[in-house]
């Protein structure tokens, strides 16, 4: 296992621009890598090796800890595990089934209150004058995981998000086994969960690890719920639900602060982190470093640009900008 990432100030390089009526408006920074099937570098950008927190791009990782602890989960329900979801309905409603399972409510978890994350949810929310709630969080899958995992191996619910408890000593071990470094430093995820900083070389390779796992394994388990079940892992009007229903085997997951992580079956994969956590920036770029691993960019058309309007019509793009779009590819 190599030694946990270098901690520095990220040496981070223009991966998009804000052209607006043809001019450069803007100019967002951040770092990309992606690798092919045998793990080489295809594509390096910025500084992938510097230490950073992946947010819940990681909660794939986290998932699979969870299988190999005994969590009894396939199907939509391990997709909820690892989701960072909308707030739909079938989200809520699957997280109460996935705490009864484990013979808990809404009042064992842990996370913190919140609104729904999907635009729509939460703007249905607040009209029905409805406070923020555990449930609601879009972290609440994970942890109602996180208990499951615990009540089935006896261990102590209260203090499960502590960093010392041995769910979270059995997700460290697995986040260092699949990224293959160790972890460089440990803080507190937005939801109140352990956070772990490595690379994006080693969230590429993790990402890696679960798509080309033999059946089966918790690795594959987490990848096929995932893929099969892409709007429960993220919402039905979410661009990573949008991206793995166009490429098809796609593994992918988003995390806060613009953080991006794909794989393809094959190994062939992409990390990414856009350095001022900008959404707008993350999705062009993603499908520009997917072109590298060699999707095809018919499969992409609509995640290259993010379109800017002025006065309601369309006057320009943040898009990707070189090296980023493959030799080759179309505009």
């Amino acid at each position: 296992m190599a030694a946990a990432p270098v901690i520095r100030e990220p040496r981070h390089a223009p991966v998009a621009h804000v052209v607006r009526g043809g001019l450069v408006e803007g100019v967002h920074y951040g770092s990309v890598l992606v690798l092919g099937a045998e793990g080489e570098v295809l594509l390096d950008v910025g500084d992938t090796e510097a230490a950073f927190y992946p947010r819940s791009a990681l909660k794939p990782v986290q998932a699979v800890a969870m299988v190999r602890a005994g969590l009894p989960l396939d199907g939509e329900l391990l997709s909820l595990a690892a989701a960072s979801h909308s707030g739909e309905e079938e989200h809520l409603d699957g997280v109460r089934r996935l705490l009864g399972e484990a013979g808990l409510t809404e009042r064992d978890l842990r996370n913190v209150p919140d609104l729904p994350f999907g635009a729509e949810e939460r703007e249905a929310w607040i009209r029905a004058g409805r406070a923020p709630s555990r449930l609601a969080q879009n972290c609440s899958g994970k942890h109602a995981a996180m208990l499951y995992t615990c009540r089935v191996n006896g261990w102590p619910l209260e203090d499960y998000l502590d960093p010392g408890h041995p769910l979270q000593r059995a997700i460290a071990a697995t986040a260092e086994e699949l990224t293959g470094q160790r972890i460089a430093r440990v803080s507190v995820d937005g939801c109140g969960a352990p956070l772990f900083a490595v690379s994006l070389r080693g969230l590429a390779r993790a990402a890696a690890r679960l798509t080309t796992a033999p059946a089966g394994t918790a690795e594959a388990r987490v990848a096929d719920a995932m893929r099969e079940h892409p709007e429960t892992a993220s919402g039905s009007t979410r661009d990573v639900a949008a991206l793995m229903r166009a490429v098809p085997g796609l593994l992918a997951k988003d995390g806060f602060e613009g953080v991006q992580v794909a794989a393809l079956p094959d190994g062939r994969a992409v990390a990414l982190k856009v350095s001022d956590g900008a959404d707008r920036a993350r999705v062009p770029v993603a499908a520009a470093a997917l072109e590298w691993a060699g999707v095809d960019g018919d499969a992409l058309k609509g995640f290259t640009g993010t379109v800017l309007l002025g006065g309601g019509r369309p006057v320009g793009a943040v898009s990707a900008v070189p090296p980023l779009p493959a030799p080759g590819a179309a505009g």
